[in-house]
């Protein structure tokens, strides 16, 4: 990775939206930059929480202007109706990040924990300790959805790092090490 990056992860949701933004630097390090949770228990109407998620991501997408979007994909839980309503909020985050054209990635909230925690299985507050660990930050409790938003996003970056993502293949650990000198201690 050459150029700078912004990354805006999402944990998308109708009553609790997190989200949190990543800038990766030239040199390949990754830095907290924002976070927060859009609190909409007190928005009643299904359509307009869907429109305060893309105001909201509008206006991150205005400030921050990031690259990538990482956003979790819904996953089936005990009811499916709650799916519905993850796959609708994920599609309002995701088209206000389509019109300023920023490209969208979809993780498995299994694969974001992976990549952060080592455990696909890890809990929120595991996650919260690796992303503050991993950034360098402090965060308080209350924000464990932003704190999924930036597992997000951190994901995305090492799947960008990773070198079975690219197009670029390698044929041996010599050429992994002359194509990536940062990652060997």
């Amino acid at each position: 990775m050459t150029k700078a990056k912004t990354i805006l992860g999402i944990d998308p949701g109708t009553n609790i939206l997190g989200f949190g933004i990543v800038r990766v630097d030239e040199a390949g390090k990754p830095g907290f930059i924002d976070m927060g949770v859009l609190d909409l228990r007190k928005v009643d109407s299904a359509y307009d929480k869907l429109d305060v998620i893309f105001e909201k991501v509008n206006a991150l997408c205005d400030l921050h202007h990031p690259d990538d979007l990482a956003i979790e994909s819904p996953f089936y839980g005990k009811n499916a109706q709650v799916i519905f309503k993850l796959g609708r909020a994920q599609g309002a985050a995701m088209v206000a990040a389509l019109s300023h054209g920023v490209s969208v990635y979809e993780y498995a909230p299994r694969k974001a924990k992976m990549a952060i925690c080592g455990n696909g299985a890890a809990s929120k507050e595991q996650v919260s300790l690796m992303v503050q660990r991993t950034l360098g930050i402090k965060i308080e409790s209350k924000y464990l959805d932003a704190t999924d938003a930036l597992a997000l996003a951190m994901c995305h970056y090492y799947q960008l790092k990773s070198p079975l993502s690219g197009s670029k293949t390698v044929s041996s650990w010599e050429q992994f090490i002359a194509s990536n000198p940062g990652r060997i201690k």
